[in-house]
Formats: C-alpha cells, sequence, structure tokens
C-alpha cells in the first residue's frame, strides 16, 4: 500500500482546496469516529439505565465537570476546605472551556453544564478532523481515517463526550501540529495560545511549535532567503505560549503569589516529582494481596512508551514526537490522581498513528472487524467506568 511513508512537506496553498472539498475529504474519518461515539453513547445509556443512574448526570454533572460549570455560571472564587487541611480552588481549572460554556448557555436555551456537553461533541469532532489531516499527510489518507476512528475507540475515550476539557484541547493541539506541518506558523502559534488556555498541558503544544521552528531556523540558509516565512515562524513561536502564562500570572497576582498557581495545584496534591510518587503507587500495589493491577500497570506504562518508540523508529515528524513526548513526560511524572493518568494521556494522539498504520494496511472488512471489535470494548468499558469510581 502507497502513502505510508512519512512527509513533512512545504505550506500548501491556503485556496488550494475549498471548505466543501476539504468536508468532502475528511467526512469518511468523521463519519467513522462519530459512529463509534455514538454506539459508545448507547451502550453507556443502556448501562446506566440498568444501574438507575442518568447518563446525562455522569457525562455533565460530575467530577470535574462540576468545577467547569461552577467558573461558568458564578466566575472564579470557590474553593472546598478538606480535612488535614488541604484546599481544592476552582483556579486549577483553566478558563476557556468556561468561558465558551457561559458564552453558548447566554445565547441558547441550554444551560452552562449542557453547553459543556455541546463544547464537547463540536470539539471532539473537529479534533478527529484535525487528526486525520495530521494522518493524512504522513502517512496516507487510509491511515487518517484510521487514526481518527481508533481515537474514538481508546479505552478512555468516553471522556470525549463529558463536559471536561479533553476534547476541546485534543482540538486545539492537533490543529496546531497540523499547522505546524503545513507551515502555517500564525495559526499554529494561534491555537498553541488557545490550547495554552485550556489545560496546564498547553506547555506541550508550546514545545512543539518552538522546537520544530528552531529545528527550522538552524538548518541552514534559510534566515537570509526566505525572511517572510521566517517572520511569520517567529510571530506563532511568540503567541504560542500567552495563553498559558496570560492565566499562570493572572493567578498569580489574585494570590499574591508568584507560584501563585502550583500552590493551588498542591492544594488538589498535584505537582511534579520525577515520577517517584507514581513509583511507589505502582510498587505499593505490586507488593500488595493482589498484585495484578500494579503488574497492569507497568504493562500500560510499558505499552504507551513502545507506542512512542515505534513512531521514532517510524519516522514521525519533529512536532509530533514533542508534542507526544512531553504529553507522556508529563503525566507518567505528575503526582496526584493516579487513576486519571490515562484520561491525561487521552490527547497524545500521535501515540496512536503506529496502530493506525497497521490498521490502514489491512483490507477493509479486517480492518473494519478489528475497528469494531476494539470499539466494542471500549464502549463497555467506559458504560462500567463511568457508572463506577469514574474519572477523577
Amino acid at each position: 500500500m502507497t502513502g505510508l511513508t512519512p512527509a513533512l512537506s512545504a505550506p500548501a496553498s491556503p485556496g488550494a482546496r475549498t471548505l466543501t472539498d476539504a468536508v468532502r475529504r475528511a467526512a469518511p474519518a468523521l463519519l467513522a469516529f462519530a459512529c463509534v461515539r455514538l454506539f459508545s453513547l448507547v451502550v453507556l445509556a443502556v448501562w446506566s439505565r440498568a444501574a438507575g443512574s442518568s447518563p446525562r448526570q455522569l457525562l455533565s454533572a460530575r467530577w470535574d465537570s462540576l468545577w467547569y460549570t461552577r467558573v461558568a455560571e458564578h466566575g472564579y472564587g470557590y474553593t472546598l476546605d478538606l480535612a488535614g487541611g488541604r484546599v481544592h480552588s476552582d483556579l486549577a481549572f483553566f478558563p476557556l472551556l468556561p468561558w465558551l460554556e457561559r458564552g453558548l448557555a447566554a445565547c441558547s436555551p441550554l444551560t452552562a453544564a449542557d453547553a459543556g456537553l455541546a463544547v464537547s461533541a463540536v470539539s471532539s469532532l473537529a479534533a478527529a478532523w484535525a487528526l486525520f489531516l495530521v494522518g493524512e499527510r504522513v502517512y496516507g489518507r487510509r491511515a487518517g481515517i484510521a487514526l481518527a476512528a481508533l481515537w474514538a475507540a481508546l479505552p478512555v475515550s468516553v471522556v470525549q463526550s463529558m463536559a471536561y476539557s479533553e476534547s476541546l484541547f485534543t482540538a486545539l493541539a492537533a490543529w496546531s501540529v497540523y499547522a505546524v506541518l503545513t507551515g502555517r506558523w500564525v495559526w499554529a502559534g494561534s491555537f498553541a495560545l488557545l490550547a495554552g488556555a485550556t489545560r496546564p498541558v498547553g506547555g506541550a503544544v508550546v514545545a512543539a511549535v518552538w522546537i520544530t521552528a528552531a529545528a527550522a531556523l538552524a538548518s541552514g540558509g534559510r534566515w537570509r532567503t526566505a525572511w517572510r516565512t521566517e517572520r511569520r515562524m517567529l510571530l506563532g513561536a511568540a503567541l504560542a505560549p500567552l495563553g498559558l502564562l496570560a492565566y499562570v500570572l493572572w493567578v498569580g497576582v489574585r494570590e499574591g503569589d508568584a507560584l501563585g498557581y502550583l500552590r493551588v495545584q498542591g492544594g488538589w496534591g498535584n505537582g511534579f516529582d520525577g515520577g517517584l510518587a507514581f513509583a511507589a503507587f505502582v510498587g505499593d500495589r505490586l507488593a500488595g494481596p493482589g498484585p495484578v493491577s500494579g503488574l497492569a500497570l507497568l504493562a500500560g506504562v510499558a505499552l504507551v512508551l513502545w507506542l512512542y518508540v515505534r513512531g521514532v523508529r517510524q519516522g514521525q515528524p519533529l512536532p509530533l514526537l514533542v508534542y507526544a513526548g512531553v504529553v507522556l513526560l508529563l503525566a507518567l511524572t505528575a503526582k496526584g490522581y493516579f487513576g486519571s493518568k490515562p484520561r491525561l494521556m487521552l490527547p497524545a494522539f500521535p501515540l496512536v498513528l503506529p496502530v493506525a498504520v497497521a490498521l490502514a494496511r489491512l483490507r477493509t472488512r479486517w480492518a473494519a472487524a478489528v475497528l469494531g471489535a476494539v470499539a466494542l470494548v471500549s464502549a463497555l468499558y467506559g458504560a462500567f467506568w463511568l457508572n463506577g469510581t469514574g474519572p477523577p
């Protein structure tokens, strides 16, 4: 099969395709993504009905979604005092999602919680479109379709349908990376800015823009021969960190402490310790009466590391490797809610590319069968997860 060789080519002409042509070309990927997600929601609805729970509440009115809704409705300033002196502050949650929830609720009949579901639905489709474009550009159209479909069928992909920020962040990150791949530096920086206003892991998008730009500038002779391109590159690089920096600085001013945001995260038990707390957590599971969970965690970490190494060996372009590597590094070295680590790695879509390439090489009927089986397992796991402990 052709078209499975990585490529990082020159900028495409902005007028090369009309929007209609672009939508038509992406339609199979968007349709596959939507079918997988709708199937997951149907399974969740059936499971929840049998369990006596409300799928709408599970998706929009529990865990982090409640904090986003509160910010959307009342602004920042809410804290929750816990035993042991720990304080949970809503300043831990970045503002773009609650801003969108508030804006949509203000101009529609939707509540802020339902607006969060709408934002996630639209964002997940936008993310699937960007994933298709990235996969198509790097490994061919079939790989792009497979990447979008597989991302919809990841074990924790039910989060894509929740009033959480993962779908919004992944959409912005994927479009930023695609803009880097196609040489649209101002767009890349603008999407990175918005991603940085969505989640703290927006730093991974900034790193992808900066490191790729630095590598391009260092490639020799470009500064003298293509100043117009370099100017756009520098502008994109300058825009990229502004969303992340603006919110962290605002929290610092509000708290009267330059390290205010880190202290807010510390109140939630979050922070970075190089993975020591996570290693201790896995060690406790291995040494406990039921070591199976510890072995499963080790297997999961080994799998994602293997997928990253596989991407390196396949020659994934630099922005994909930088972005996925930083997301993975932040997820594995953070302390806090260890059960949320699979969710934290959900935006690291380049890790799925090696599997997408393998799926693209299969005959269509076999690829559909594999995807169907994966989607079934994912839907059942998602319904079980949300009707149990669910995401922290």
